[in-house]
Parts: structure tokens; C-alpha cells; sequence
């Protein structure tokens, strides 16, 4: 409850009025037996001017404040007046620079009696190269919450496009240099052959890195510099092993530092290291200047974790390498609802078997299965994603690579290429919590919005695929985007 405190002239005389009568058109009650005794103290005892006048000014200021953002709220906010008339929606597309503006208009939305999202449409405005900018704006709709919804599977496809050219032209990366001949050349160098199993990205990467032309041998031009260690090879490394990989990361940081100025200038900052394998979240906790300054680009990105941190750090893609297109994957007749096959080595994964273990429309299986796995992806309509001892499998390429729309249930995941792609328009995320709420959540996306998300599957698959040479957007492409956009727009000499 509100008050307004009016005091008079008469020593220790105050009236209390409720400001709500104002908002309700009427008084409250407020005859509550502690109040009442709070006012008749009050109202007995006598205070000096100089007392009254400490309290009269700020309660002054405060009702007047109160009043100018309630006449605020209502004079520019749908929040009492209920929902705005479709009439006032006037929409004004966004043109790039450099694109003719003498056709622009401004419209309305389109509004169907019948629909709760209604469709928008836009003035056809075209470029230099004549193709339509309304384009970029013809899968926004209007949400039943008020919110337009974009269904591209980009952010701004014309923006990342503009980006990407830029980053082929310009970006430059400087890798450490090492010898055939070094010690620990297995972990340093790129890898002699085609990369393969479940943590084949942190190869892939480097393999393909080291022959693009985003290599400069020399450091001024650099934006980034590439800290080239293995920790998946390093972890196999007898010599090294688990145990050992902290001690490397320090020394090899040490040797770096003492040998090239370009550490210490920025404390690592504009340094970065791949690593996919699991073991990485933990191999720089004798480096902590590694963990805090430079950017990682890791598979088991969690918001959870204190060592990964979003706007610094990228998610690298697990990826499991397949090439060219399974069969059947236009023509795949989807008749399970949803698949998950794995171990269950988490609580996330228990609770999922517990609840779902039987069900006729969800299958989900761990341990080995009868039947192929491509077959069981290519049969469903979902596959699940689910949390194991990291945030991170490689479930997610396996499902877009079989043109299977992901089910993310990994809380506190930083998904990959977040920075570009919008994952709402070709996932869904579900937490954890709602596992019991599966098959309502899946049966309550429309006909309309599946195939909405499946031809966007299809469409996102090549983001997450490894290719020796690359080709364009493809996962490494994608990855040196995102390094890009982390670079230092100050290059220090």
C-alpha cells in the first residue's frame, strides 16, 4: 500500500489516504489493528518543525515521482490499455547501406482474422544486384505473446554475409611455429592424416588452419595467435598423459612468453587454443591467465562452468566426420516421434530412460543397438540431444546430418555458432526439468512449424560439417567467423 502522508500546521496532526483510490477508483481498507496503533502514536506526540520538515519534503517528492511514471507508463505503454491495434503497427524495413531507398514505403502488417501470427509484408525494395531486400524479412511473424518471430536460420543472413567476405579478405592468424623434429611435434603439428572418431573437430581444425590463407608468418599483420597443443593428443601421449597436460599448458605459456614479445603485450588476449575433448575444461588450471584472458574454443561450452566465458569464448562443434549426403534423406519416411540412443552416464540421461524407457512414440535405448544407427536418425521425426558428463556430444551434427530436427536438452549450454545461426529456427530446447513434458511439448508443435524446422535443418546441415580443403560456411569457415568477430578492432605493433 501506498500512502500519501499530509501534514498540517497543527503540531503531531497528519491524515493517511491511499494512493490505490486513485488507480481503483476507491478506498482500501485500512483499519488493521498494527497500523492503527502506529497511527495513534504517532498522531499523540508533537514534533518540532525541523522534524516534520525531514519527512514532508522527500514523501512530497516521492508521490510526485510516482505520478509522472504511472502518467509515463500510460501515456507510452500498451501495459493498461491492453493490446495495440493492428492498424498501429506500421513496419519500415531496414535497408543496408549503399541499397536505393525510392521505393521505400511504409505499411502495415497484414493481419488474418483466423490466425493468431499473422504474416508481414513488406515494401519490395531492391538492390544494386536486383535482388529483393525484403527478402531478409519474409519469414518474420507475429507470435501470440505480441513478439515478431524470426524463422531464418541467421541472425541477419545479410550482415553475416557482408562479415564473412571481410573476413576472408582481411583476417589473419599467426600459429607458433614448430619443427618436424620437436619433441612433442605429435601434439604441436597438425596431424599427417584425414581426422576421424568423436573429437575429430580439434584436428579437423588444425589440419585445415595451417593450409588456409588465414595463415601469416608475420606476427605484425596478425590479429590473432593460434596456441597450437593438442590436448586430445596430449592426452594419449605417454609422457604426458592426463595427469601431466596442466604442467605442459604452463610450460609451453612460459616458453612462449619468454621467447616472443606477443604474449605479454596483452596477457593472452588476443591468443586462442581448440581443444573438443573434455579433459581441456580442467588443462589450464596451472595457466589461469590462458583460462581467463585468451579465447577458448571448446566443445564443452557451459554457462555454468567459471572458466568459459560467453562474449570471450567460442563453442566449438563436435562433430563426427561423415561426407556427402546419407541416402534417402529427402525421401525418409519419419514415423517415430523422437530417438535418443546412448550411455547413461549422467542423472539427465537416468531421469530420460526413467520416464521414457517404454513408451511407444519416444525410443529411447542405451547400449548397443539392433539396428543401424543412421536408420533409427532417418526414421524420426526428433532426436534428442541430452547431457551426458559434458554439455557437449556429437548428437547434435548427427541429427542435422540425417536431417533430424535436434531436441537440446542440456541446461546452461553455449551452443555453437550462436553469434550467427538462430538455433529457435531449426531446434528445440527443452530443460531438463521438463523431460516428463516431452511428448506434450513435441505434440504441440504444428504441422507447419515442423516443416518449418526440418527444411531449416537441411539447410544448416553444411555449418556443421569438416571438409579437406574446406568449402564456404562449412564448420571450419563458420569457426574462423566467430574468431573473427572476437579480434581486437586495435592491432598493437
Amino acid at each position: 500500500m501506498i500512502f500519501v502522508v499530509c501534514w498540517y500546521l497543527s503540531p503531531g496532526f497528519y491524515c493517511a489516504k491511499s494512493l490505490s483510490c486513485l488507480l481503483e477508483g476507491g478506498l482500501e481498507t485500512l483499519a488493521m489493528a498494527n497500523t492503527s496503533l502506529l497511527f495513534y502514536y504517532f498522531g499523540h506526540r508533537r514534533f518540532s518543525p525541523s522534524f516534520r520538515s525531514f519527512f514532508f519534503i522527500p514523501t512530497c517528492l516521492a508521490l510526485f515521482t510516482s505520478l509522472f511514471i504511472l502518467f509515463y507508463i500510460s501515456t507510452t505503454s500498451n501495459l493498461f490499455s491492453g493490446q495495440l491495434h493492428p492498424s498501429a503497427l506500421l513496419l519500415k524495413p531496414h535497408l543496408p547501406s549503399g541499397s536505393s531507398s525510392n521505393t521505400q514505403e511504409t505499411i502495415p502488417a497484414l493481419f488474418h482474422n483466423d490466425s493468431t501470427t499473422p504474416l508481414m509484408h513488406f515494401p519490395s525494395e531492391k538492390n544494386d544486384d536486383g535482388r529483393n531486400e525484403s527478402q531478409r524479412f519474409s519469414k518474420l511473424q507475429l507470435g501470440s505473446n505480441g513478439i515478431y518471430v524470426n524463422n531464418e536460420v541467421f541472425h541477419d543472413r545479410d550482415i553475416f554475409m557482408e562479415d564473412y567476405k571481410e573476413m576472408n579478405r582481411s583476417f589473419k592468424i599467426y600459429a607458433y611455429p614448430h619443427r618436424q623434429n620437436d619433441p612433442f611435434a605429435n601434439a604441436l603439428l597438425p596431424v599427417d592424416f584425414e581426422p576421424r572418431g568423436n573429437y575429430a573437430s580439434e584436428s579437423y581444425f588444425k589440419k585445415v588452419l595451417m593450409k588456409s590463407h588465414f595463415i601469416t608468418k608475420d606476427p605484425t599483420k596478425a590479429d590473432l595467435f593460434f596456441l597450437p597443443f593438442s590436448i586430445a593428443r596430449l592426452r594419449h601421449d605417454p609422457r604426458i598423459g592426463v595427469g601431466g597436460i596442466q604442467d605442459f599448458i604452463r610450460d609451453y605459456i612460459s616458453n612462449i612468453s619468454r621467447k616472443y614479445p606477443y604474449w605479454n603485450r596483452t596477457g593472452g588476449a588476443d591468443h586462442f587454443y581448440v581443444a573438443c575433448h573434455s579433459i581441456g575444461r580442467s588443462a589450464m588450471e596451472k595457466a589461469e591467465e590462458v583460462k581467463f584472458n585468451a579465447i577458448q574454443v571448446v566443445c564443452s561450452s557451459s554457462y555454468f562452468l567459471s572458466g568459459h566465458i560467453a562474449h570471450k569464448d567460442a563453442s566449438l562443434p563436435q562433430v563426427w566426420p561423415r561426407q556427402g549426403d546419407p541416402p534417402g534423406i529427402a525421401s525418409s519416411k519419419r514415423k517415430k516421434l523422437a530417438f535418443f540412443a546412448g550411455s547413461i552416464n549422467s542423472p539427465v540421461r537416468e531421469r530420460l530412460l526413467q520416464v521414457w524407457r517404454n513408451d511407444t512414440e519416444i525410443f529411447v535405448h542405451f547400449g548397443r543397438l539392433t539396428t543401424p544407427y543412421a536408420d533409427e536418425l532417418l526414421g524420426s521425426k526428433f532426436c534428442f540431444h541430452v547431457k551426458g558428463f559434458e554439455v557437449n556430444t556429437a548428437r547434435i551434427a548427427d541429427s542435422l546430418y540425417y536431417g533430424c530436427v535436434p531436441v537440446i536438452i542440456a541446461n546452461h549450454y553455449d551452443l555453437p555458432f550462436t553469434d550467427i545461426l538462430n538455433w529457435k529456427s531449426f531446434s528445440v530446447v527443452v530443460a531438463t526439468l521438463d523431460i516428463p513434458l516431452l511428448k506434450k511439448i513435441l505434440h504441440g508443435i504444428s504441422s507447419e512449424k515442423y516443416q518449418m524446422l526440418q527444411k531449416n535443418v537441411l539447410e544448416v546441415r553444411n555449418h556443421f560439417q569438416w571438409n579437406l580443403p574446406p568449402v564456404d560456411y562449412d564448420a571450419f569457415n563458420m569457426v574462423m567467423y566467430e574468431l573473427w568477430l572476437r579480434r581486437s578492432s586495435v592491432r598493437i605493433p
